[in-house]
C-alpha cells in the first residue's frame, strides 16, 4: 500500500461506502499504527480508514488525542445499535480541517466490533466515546459530519467548503490526486486483498 496520508473533503474516498474487513495480516497491523500517529499528529482523536483513502471497515479512537495517554482503541466491522437520548455538541473532522459546526447525536449507544486481535467489542458506551464512534462509523458510510448539521448551520461554512472544492480540482487536474476512475480501481484492489 502507499504512504499513508489524510485526505481532504471533497475527495472521492471519503463518500466510499466502505466493505468489512475478512483479513488482518502484517501489513495491515502498521497500517493502524501510521494511522494512529496520523491522528496524533493532527490533533484529533478518531480517525477512520476512508480518511487515509482506504476502503475498509475500520476505525482508530485515542480520546486523549495523546500517544503517551488515554487508550488506543481499533473498531473492525462496527455495528451500532440501541440509540439511546439525544445531545448536540460542536464537532470537527480531520479531513475538513479548519471546519467545525453543531451536530444531534445519540448520547449512548451499543457497539459491537472486532480489535485488531480478533478479539470482539460488545459494550454499551456514551459521552465523547459515543459521539466519536458515532462519527467514524458515519466515515465508513461515506457520511460526513457536515451531512448532519442543520441547513442553516451549514449555510455558514459553504464558503469553506466550496474552497476545498476547488482546491481537489486543481489536485486532481495536476495529477497530485488520481482521477476517480484510477481511485475506484485501486480501491477495489485493496477490498481484494482484505474485504473477500
Amino acid at each position: 500500500m502507499q504512504a499513508l496520508k489524510i485526505i481532504h473533503y471533497p475527495h472521492p474516498t471519503l463518500r466510499h461506502k466502505s466493505k468489512p474487513v475478512t483479513r488482518v495480516d502484517a501489513q495491515l497491523k502498521q497500517t493502524v499504527n501510521e494511522m494512529f500517529q496520523l491522528m496524533y499528529k493532527a490533533k484529533g482523536i478518531g480517525l477512520a480508514a476512508n480518511q487515509v483513502d482506504l476502503p475498509l471497515r475500520l476505525f482508530v479512537i485515542n480520546l486523549s488525542g495523546d500517544p503517551d495517554e488515554g487508550e488506543e482503541r481499533v473498531f473492525i466491522n462496527p455495528v451500532i445499535s440501541k440509540p439511546k437520548g439525544q445531545a448536540e455538541a460542536d464537532e470537527g473532522c480531520l479531513s475538513i480541517p479548519q471546519v467545525n459546526g453543531t451536530v444531534l447525536r445519540p448520547s449512548k449507544i451499543h457497539i459491537s466490533a472486532y480489535d485488531l486481535n480478533g478479539a470482539e467489542i460488545d459494550e454499551t458506551v456514551d459521552g465523547l466515546l459515543a459521539r466519536a464512534i458515532l462519527h467514524e462509523t458515519d466515515h465508513l458510510d461515506g457520511v460526513l459530519f457536515i451531512d448532519r448539521m442543520s441547513d442553516t448551520s451549514k449555510k455558514t461554512i459553504d464558503g469553506l467548503l466550496y474552497e476545498f472544492e476547488n482546491e481537489h480540482k486543481a489536485l486532481v487536474s495536476s495529477g497530485e490526486i488520481p482521477d476517480p476512475q484510477t481511485n475506484a480501481k485501486r480501491l477495489a484492489e485493496i477490498e481484494a486483498r482484505y474485504c473477500n
